[in-house]
């Protein structure tokens, strides 16, 4: 199995990028599974056109694009990406879209391929805290997650599977930032590992409770 994982560079004034630390901390084998790590920018379009070119070129199983998400405590695997841009902040090229489609042609949301509930039930067994998202919210992250389950739905990639995963701040972003919620680097990159490893594992989802009330 090959899977490309990808993290964006840093943004919104914030020196490092959890997201692609943990991934690029990530070893090139993982109990055989080839892992090909990837950095994207945090940038609407950009972004989205350097991952369809990684994804003719590599020809990968499976597609997991990870972010920040700076609030949150949990390792958050993400269900559905919405057809919506509407930036809080400008990207790093300065675009800040509002209440804009990400592509005129796509549904309205795209649910992810990945095995969601599968990948929790094995985060929760290795310690970690992690929980299903409802949310990517309506920046580059919700951007990307839904540009790959676009591509791969236009282009009839049935057999890749693909899903977007929320990590949160690690300790040194946090210094100047009173109590807000981290994760240690090496727990974000086992996360990682884990996660990657409960997709070979689980060709189907699991049937279990996610449900959040908001």
């Amino acid at each position: 199995m090959k899977v490309l994982i990808t993290g964006f560079d840093p943004f919104g004034g914030e020196k490092i990028n959890p997201a692609w630390e943990a991934v690029r901390a990530l070893p090139d084998n993982i109990d055989g599974i080839e892992v090909i790590k990837l950095q994207i920018p945090t940038v609407f379009k950009k972004s989205a056109k350097k991952l369809f070119e990684n994804i003719d070129s590599v020809k990968p199983d499976v597609v997991i694009c990870v972010g920040q998400a700076g609030g949150r405590y949990e390792f958050c695997v993400e269900r559905v990406a919405i057809n919506l841009d509407d930036g809080r902040i400008p990207d790093n090229d300065g675009y800040q879209p509002v209440d804009t489609p990400v592509f005129e042609d796509g549904d309205t949301a795209y649910f992810t391929s990945l095995p969601i509930k599968g990948m929790i039930e094995e985060l929760k067994k290795a310690s970690i805290p992690a929980a299903v998202s409802n949310t990517a919210g309506t920046y580059v992250c919700n951007h990307i997650m839904y540009s790959l389950l676009y591509y791969l739905n236009k282009n009839k990639l049935d057999n890749i599977r693909g899903g977007f995963i929320h990590v949160p701040y690690i300790p040194e972003q946090v210094i100047e930032k009173k109590n807000t919620p981290y994760m240690e680097l090496s727990r974000i990159t086992k996360a990682l590992e884990v996660s990657i490893k409960a997709v070979k594992t689980y060709e189907k989802d699991i049937v279990v409770s996610g449900g959040k009330e908001f």
